[in-house]
């Protein structure tokens, strides 16, 4: 058959603005990929790593690069030699597992031989002026059972006590996006613990996380900015309990299923996380949350509007995607 490969850039505004340490961001930005063989189309969506400044573009650049190797029908164990890591291998990855699920007789769950479960996400709480204001957006979710709440080094602790006081029904999350030091990790894990959460997300920048490896923290630390793919793993898995597997960062759903395994070896913990993103790109993440103790999926919720066909949210539990809208 004939195989053809096209790609766009697409703009999603979101609700609020949504703020973690050091960024704001006010819409989501994606590069869709499509191809084509004969009438079945697959399709993939990818936002770039941001804190290694991919953006749509870049993206669209790269894959703009390999399109006639994709075109002569390159498959997706070879896409992982022909591009690095990233929003644009990640696009033409999920597209071509798209395509072969509908060109072929099974499902993306036959082909795993997996059954899907629904799926308890985290509701995000994004970084807020004051401890009083996280509190306040933590009450107002309060159908929510388990919160993830982005700090930076502004009051952390005071801003989780506070959510606490408001929730104390919640099971509780953190996630610092590279913004602590050791030291301040180190007076946060005690009041941490009493406040009954359950794991802190990257408080430590990448490249400098090292000091973690003498650490014995009382809740598990996880690792997301310092956990791309399997190359970041060696070093990853002596400083964290739990690796946040994102698509963008693995490149593709192919690579996270082999990261998924070396994790599993190595006896971590996985997480599933998003770089936001349309229903489109929660689709394969639900795939990977089949793997995982920890899911968070819920970025298609902070858009103003998602996809015609989209994924199906009961709260905070999301459930597989119709395989009509992908897999």
């Amino acid at each position: 058959m004939t195989r053809s490969l096209s790609a766009h850039v697409e703009d999603w505004k979101y609700k609020n603005p949504i703020r973690i340490a050091g960024h704001t961001f006010t819409s989501c930005n994606i590069v869709i990929v499509e191809i084509r063989e004969e009438n079945i189309v697959g399709y993939g969506e990818a936002s770039g790593v941001f804190f290694l400044n991919e953006t749509p573009s870049t993206a669209l650049d790269q894959i703009m690069a390999v399109r006639d190797e994709i075109e002569k029908g390159a498959d997706r164990m070879h896409l992982l030699d022909m591009l690095p890591s990233g929003g644009a291998r990640n696009a033409i990855d999920c597209a071509l597992w798209d395509l072969e699920c509908r060109l072929g007789t099974q499902t993306i769950w036959e082909k795993l031989n997996i059954a899907p479960k629904p799926q308890l996400t985290v509701q995000t709480i994004g970084l807020q002026p004051t401890p009083e204001d996280v509190a306040s957006v933590a009450s107002a979710l309060n159908h929510a059972p388990l919160l993830k709440i982005k700090l930076d080094a502004n009051a952390p602790m005071e801003r989780v006590k506070a959510v606490r006081r408001v929730r104390p029904d919640a099971r509780l999350v953190i996630d610092a996006n590279q913004s602590f030091d050791i030291d301040l990790l180190s007076d946060c894990l005690p009041v941490f613990k009493a406040c009954g959460v359950e794991m802190i997300e990257q408080p430590l920048p990448r490249g400098q996380d090292a000091v973690l490896e003498t650490l014995t923290p009382c809740i598990p630390l996880c690792a997301d900015e310092s956990c791309l793919d399997r190359t970041d793993l060696a070093d990853a898995s002596k400083r964290y309990q739990m690796i946040n597997i994102k698509l963008d960062k693995t490149g593709g759903l192919t690579e996270a299923l082999l990261l998924i395994e070396d994790l599993k070896r190595a006896g971590l913990r996985v997480m599933v996380g998003n770089m936001s993103g349309t229903s489109l790109a929660a689709a394969p993440g639900f795939v990977v949350a089949q793997y995982c103790d920890l899911v968070d999926l819920d970025g298609p919720l902070s858009l103003i509007c998602d996809r015609a066909l989209k994924m199906t949210y009961d709260g905070s539990v999301v459930a597989e995607p119709d395989k009509r809208f992908w897999g």
